[in-house]
């Protein structure tokens, strides 16, 4: 009789042991992720809070310069850079404005005073994979998603400051991992992978943010620096930066555009 009970305490035992493990499992993936949702929640406080959230859209204007296996091409270009959340992107080129691309949608075009043409289809998908990995898109759609996976990563240095480290994987298995500053809460990098259709090889990309000013009580970066496997392939110096422009109705619209610069 004893025999018995001893084995039968044994078994219980046994059997109770993974499932403590599995529970303690769980409780810690979900103090994990409560941090990590801490710090992202921190990071959009810092950046304007719900002024951010609603924000219609942003205007930039800079100058961009492109870097070839790490070395600066000569030169730099003008850009009005133009976002609407949550798929409107304009940009226009040159000091004369006359080069146009559109992204609106799914769709991309290109105008000059020859009319409009279809961006090609690898750059197409080079601007839309950015746009959806951006820490707008991760704010705004992936934390909302019930399905997004969020890990705390801890403590790293990026850009010579203390950051948090918080990856979002989303139920595509897709990630965009943010880094930001420990004491301002602002996002000091923003970087996602995706394999090369050709290719099949896994690439990075990475935004760094720097130079914060306040503009219309919006912390905004006037720098920001992009890399491809860590070589920088494109660094962009912002010098005006306005948000919630009234914009004309037809700014969107491709052919009033293309009209416009063809007279």
């Amino acid at each position: 009789m004893k025999m018995r009970m001893v084995l039968a305490m044994t078994l219980m035992v046994v059997l109770l042991v993974p499932r403590v493990a599995r529970a303690q499992g769980a409780d810690d993936a979900a103090q994990n992720a409560e941090q990590a949702r801490a710090v992202l929640n921190a990071m959009v406080k810092a950046m304007g809070g719900d002024a951010w959230l609603n924000i219609r859209n942003v205007m930039q204007k800079g100058h961009v310069a492109a870097f070839f296996h790490g070395q600066p091409n000569l030169g730099t270009t003008d850009l009005w850079q133009y976002h609407q959340w949550p798929d409107h992107d304009r940009t226009d080129v040159t000091k004369h404005r006359d080069v146009v691309e559109f992204y609106v949608g799914r769709e991309g075009w290109e105008v000059t005073y020859r009319g409009k043409k279809a961006i090609p289809a690898d750059l197409l998908d080079e601007v839309l994979r950015r746009r959806d990995h951006s820490i707008e898109t991760a704010v705004k759609a992936w934390m909302k998603d019930p399905k997004t996976i969020l890990i705390y990563e801890g403590k790293r240095m990026a850009a010579r400051h203390m950051a948090d480290q918080v990856t979002l994987i989303s139920a595509e298995n897709e990630s965009i991992t943010i880094q930001t500053d420990e004491q301002t809460h602002l996002p000091l990098s923003r970087s996602f992978k995706w394999r090369d259709p050709e290719y099949k090889d896994k690439n990075t990309d990475t935004e760094e943010y720097a130079g914060y000013q306040i503009i219309q009580g919006f912390p905004t970066p006037l720098s920001i620096t992009r890399s491809k496997n860590g070589e920088m392939v494109r660094q962009y110096y912002i010098d005006k930066v306005e948000y919630n422009q009234e914009l004309p109705a037809d700014f969107w619209d491709v052919d009033a555009t293309a009209r416009r610069i063809k007279k």
